[in-house]
Order: structure tokens, then sequence, then C-alpha cells
């Protein structure tokens, strides 16, 4: 049976391609992403991968913007209409809650240091601005959230412990 039928094949094909890699990242982390694990689990040549989506460094930048894309959706939804201490709180408590039922956020902190290729993401810094409405000519502000973020990944406290250390110590600051 062809693994494409039914709708417009490079579409359907890098849909496919990029969840298998996807569902790999969420086992193995984006670092160790492997072309040929994807081919399989696809049921396609590693030719096929690299025609659709590219080499390896492409497939994850990929995976990546899916889900800093999927993560960025819900959290927009929930900071829809606030502002100032309340939207910084809500962005960085709800990007908490978020990426921790994402599997391939949650895949990727799973008992591996931050990958490189997430920290170097321009898109994730990009996607703490917009969140918590920071002030876009303001680099700074932007990677201390993100940190924030991944320290309270790593390093979890009660959950109403986050929420008042969040509201205490990283919203107030840019009240």
């Amino acid at each position: 049976m062809d693994w494409l039928a039914g709708g417009d094949r490079t579409e359907l094909a890098t849909e496919r391609i990029y969840a298998a890699a996807a569902a790999s990242a969420a086992l193995h982390g984006l670092d160790r992403l492997n072309i040929d694990e994807v081919a399989a689990r696809v049921g396609c040549s590693r030719a096929t991968v690299y025609r659709h989506v590219g080499g390896k460094r492409q497939l994850r930048d990929g995976v990546l913007a899916r889900s800093i894309a999927r993560i960025g959706a819900e959290v927009a939804a929930a900071v829809d209409g606030l502002d100032g201490e309340d939207r910084i709180a809500r962005a960085i408590l709800g990007s908490l809650e978020t990426i921790r039922t994402d599997p391939v956020a949650a895949g990727l902190l799973a008992g591996a240091p931050v990958a490189r290729s997430l920290l170097d993401s321009p898109r994730l810094a990009g996607t703490a601005t917009a969140l918590a409405g920071l002030p876009v000519d303001d680099a700074v502000a932007p990677e201390w959230v993100v940190r924030v973020v991944l320290a309270l990944l790593y390093w979890p406290m009660p959950r109403d412990d986050e929420e008042a250390v969040v509201r205490r110590f990283v919203a107030a600051a840019f009240a």
C-alpha cells in the first residue's frame, strides 16, 4: 500500500516524517535523532527523508520548531487578554504546565542536560518575548525567562510554591 495515498504527497510525506522524528525525539532526545530510525518508523527510505525535510540538522530544527509552535499556541491562549505581571506569570506557569505534558519537550528534558540546540534556538527567545509580552528590543529578558522556565523544569517545586516564586521574584521584576 502506498504510504502517501490520500492527499498531497509532499505535504503528507513531510508531516509523517516530522511525526516520526518527534516520536524518536520524545524517546531519545533531539540531539540523538537518527535518520535511519525515522525512515524505518515512516516506512520510507533514508533518501526520502532527505528529499522532504533535509538532513539531520533540518529534521531536528523542524521538530523543535513544531514543538515550540504547539506549546506557544497553548500558552498564547492562556495569556490572551492579560498584560503586565499577570501575563508574565501566566506565560511562565503555562509554559511549565504545557512543556511537562508535551511528549517532545518532556523527552528533551528527561534525564539529559539541556540540548544545545534548544538553548541556541532564536525561536525560543522570540516565543518567550511574545508570550510574556516582553519588549522586543530587550534581548536579555527573554533569555532570563527561558532560564527560569528551564530551572523550574529541571528542579521543580510544589506547584503553589512555583507560582509564588514566579509571581514574587520574576513577574514583579518586570513591574
